[in-house]
């Protein structure tokens, strides 16, 4: 087939010991932590919401690496958010809580990193947030590890330090929506394809970086993620 230009390459992760992830869509859920939910004015077990980034706002980077992501221009709120990352290897559609297991292929942890005044400014004027959380390079992705070398992620320490110093701690835990729970609900509202990564909400901390900071992000059991801002 010919095109009025080269398409553009299909943007895939790198996967533990394996061959890379093709990346479909990037699904993201809103306030998945309760203390997170609270430091933005919220509390509850609300229903989850969600929200998208482009598969190419990923920025895949090595557990030996450090990648680079450059300051975004129209904010001057440039957040951090870690979180675990589910990669989905089986589609399907109105999935239930007892088979959404199988529908996982692995974990990586990653950053939503957010335009957050962009954001809040949105937010008040009750239209569409996306250029709070969908621009370029938005999405950092550690390497995934398939779920036969970590099992099901239930449980385990996730953390992000700025320069040395910690920003964000919280436990796989205390997830307010589990991660079997995030593919029931969101299968109802799309149809998952394999190739599909869901960003499932950050720990309280989120706060700011600015160019020259270095964010080292840690899941217990995972390769961690290392990003410096330029």
């Amino acid at each position: 087939m010919n095109f009025a230009f080269a398409p553009h390459p299909t943007v895939a992760a790198p996967v533990l010991g394996g061959a890379p992830f093709p990346v479909h869509r990037i699904y993201c859920v809103g306030r998945n932590y309760v203390e997170h939910a609270k430091e933005m004015g919220f509390s509850g077990r609300e229903p989850p919401f969600f929200f998208l980034k482009p598969a190419d706002a990923l920025v895949c980077v090595g557990p030996d690496a450090t990648g680079s992501i450059d300051y975004p221009r129209l904010t001057a709120e440039f957040h951090h958010e870690v979180e675990l990352v589910v990669a989905i290897g089986k589609g399907g559609a109105d999935i239930v809580e007892a088979d959404a297991a199988q529908h996982v292929f692995g974990y990586a942890v990653g950053l939503d990193m957010t335009r957050r005044d962009r954001q809040t400014e949105m937010k008040k004027a009750g239209r569409p947030w996306c250029i709070g959380k969908a621009f370029d390079q938005s999405a950092p992705l550690g390497l995934i590890a398939p779920v036969a070398t970590t099992g099901a992620l239930t449980a385990g320490a996730i953390t992000l330090s700025v320069n040395g110093q910690e920003r964000q701690r919280g436990d796989l835990r205390e997830l307010i929506w589990n991660v079997a729970e995030i593919i029931v609900h969101l299968s109802r509202a799309w149809t998952l394809q394999p190739g599909d990564l869901i960003y499932t909400g950050t720990p309280a901390g989120v706060g700011a970086v600015v160019r020259g900071d270095l964010m080292r992000a840690h899941i217990e059991g995972l390769p961690p993620l290392q990003v410096a801002v330029h």
